[in-house]
């Protein structure tokens, strides 16, 4: 963690792009996971972005709740 908030206060272009590639990454292979699981039932395309996307504003709510 000292790592990161050294190169955020001395590179901040380059922390921030690493973080929107990770964030990027991780987004995408939560979506394929999902279309994974959820392909072989035939339903539509749009529909494991949407169960990515509740499945995140669930866990916000949730936090949000917890304080």
């Amino acid at each position: 963690m000292n790592y990161l908030r050294r190169l955020q206060t001395e590179r901040p272009l380059l922390f921030w792009a690493g973080m929107f590639l990770v964030f990027w990454l991780g987004f995408r292979l939560v979506l394929f996971v999902v279309a994974l699981i959820l392909g072989p039932f035939g339903l539509p395309a749009w529909l494991p972005i949407v169960v990515v996307i509740g499945a995140l504003v669930l866990i916000a709510r949730r936090q949000q709740r917890l304080r």
